[in-house]
C-alpha cells in the first residue's frame, strides 16, 4: 500500500487525525505482512542457506542482495523481487481494460488505455452487433462508424502484443464492447490488482462497475448481456427487427437516483486514488456506504474531511480485519 501525501487543505485538527491514521495504517501493513519497504541500495533480507532467485529491482553484491529500484519486496517461492511504487501500467496478455477510441482506421479502432502506446482492435475481432460468427465483409467496414466512433468508451481483453509494442485487444463476447451511461474514471494503474473477477454488478444499486487493470475504472448503468448462442433463430431475428425498429426508445434519459448514485460511487474511487488506496470492490463500496451513514453530499465527498475520515475508517477496517 501507497499512501500519499493529501493536496487538500487540512485544518489543524485534521491534519493531526490525517496524519494518526497514516500512522496507523503504516504499522498494521508493516506488521501485517512480511514485505518491506526499500529504496535504492537498501539490503534485502534473504536465508542464503536456501537457494533462491534473483528477480526483478534486486541485484547481489559482495554477496548481498541489494535493491536497484524504490517499492516493496515481493517472495513468490523461492523468487524475491522488488515490486515498484507508482508503476506505469504493464499490460498482460487477458486483462480486461476499459479505453476510449481515438481513430476508426481501415478494419481497425484506436483505442487509448493509458498506455505508452495505443491498443488496436481489429474489426475480425469484434463481436458484431447480430452476434453471427461469420467473415467480415467490406459492407461490415463501411458500417464501422455504426459501432465505434472516435471518444466512444469500450471494454475489451488484450489478445497479445504486436511487433511495434502496441497491443491488440479483443471484443469477442457479449460482456466486452461499447460502454454508455455511465462515466469514466482514471486512477494510476498500480492501485488496481489483477485478480479473477473485474466485471461487477452491484445489484442493490442496479450498477455496472468494471475496473480496467490499466487504471480506468467505468461505472454505469446496468445493462443486461444476453447470450446470443442461447437464443433460437427464431428469437434471435425478432430481437434483430425489433432492436431496429425501437432505437429510439432505447435513448432514455438514465434516472435521476441512478445518476447520482454513479456519481457518488465516482468520488468514492477518487478519494481513494487520492489517498492512494487500493481501488477493490469492498474499500468502493464500504467508502460509498460510510458517506451514506455520515449523510455527506455526493459534491462534499470530494473535500478535507471526507479524506480524513476515510482514511480512519480504512484504519480501523485493517485493525477489526487483523484481529479476525
Amino acid at each position: 500500500m501507497v499512501m500519499r501525501k493529501l493536496q487538500l487543505p487540512l485544518s489543524q485538527t485534521q491534519k493531526v487525525r490525517f496524519e494518526r491514521g497514516i500512522e496507523r495504517l503504516q504499522s498494521l501493513s508493516s506488521t501485517a505482512n512480511s514485505d518491506a519497504s526499500v529504496i535504492v541500495t537498501d539490503a534485502i533480507p534473504v536465508n542464503h542457506d536456501d537457494a533462491f532467485l534473483k528477480g526483478h529491482g534486486t541485484s547481489e553484491v559482495d554477496g548481498e542482495l541489494l535493491a536497484t529500484v524504490c517499492g516493496v519486496v515481493e517472495r513468490v517461492d523461492k523468487l524475491v523481487y522488488v515490486r515498484t511504487l507508482r508503476a506505469r501500467y504493464k499490460p498482460e496478455v487477458g486483462d480486461i481494460v476499459v479505453g476510449r477510441v481515438i481513430e476508426v482506421a481501415q478494419k481497425r479502432w484506436r483505442v487509448e488505455l493509458n498506455f505508452n502506446q495505443d491498443g488496436v482492435l481489429m474489426l475480425s475481432s469484434m463481436n458484431m452487433p447480430d452476434g453471427i460468427q461469420r467473415r467480415r465483409t467490406s459492407v461490415d467496414e463501411l458500417n464501422m462508424r455504426n459501432i465505434f466512433v472516435e471518444h466512444d468508451v469500450v471494454c475489451a481483453e488484450v489478445r497479445n502484443f504486436q511487433h511495434d509494442g502496441s497491443l491488440q485487444l479483443q471484443a469477442r463476447s457479449q460482456k466486452y464492447g461499447k460502454l454508455e451511461k455511465g462515466q469514466l474514471l482514471k486512477v494510476d494503474p498500480y492501485l488496481v490488482k489483477r485478480s479473477k473477477h473485474h466485471f461487477h454488478y452491484i445489484e442493490s444499486l442496479g450498477i455496472d462497475l468494471i475496473i480496467g487493470c490499466n487504471g480506468f475504472i467505468w461505472v454505469g448503468e446496468h445493462v443486461e448481456v444476453r447470450d446470443p448462442m442461447a437464443i433460437d433463430d427464431e428469437k434471435d431475428e425478432e430481437m434483430i427487427s425489433s432492436s431496429a425498429e425501437n432505437t429510439g426508445k432505447e435513448q432514455i434519459h438514465t434516472l435521476l437516483e441512478t445518476r447520482q448514485t454513479i456519481c457518488r460511487i465516482g468520488n468514492a474511487i477518487r478519494v481513494l486514488s487520492n489517498l492512494g488506496f487500493t481501488v477493490t470492490l469492498e474499500i468502493i463500496m464500504e467508502t460509498v456506504n460510510l458517506s451514506n451513514s455520515k449523510n455527506v453530499d455526493i459534491h462534499d465527498m470530494l473535500g478535507s474531511e471526507f479524506h480524513v475520515v476515510v482514511a480512519e475508517n480504512e484504519a480501523e477496517r485493517r485493525r477489526t480485519k487483523r484481529k479476525k
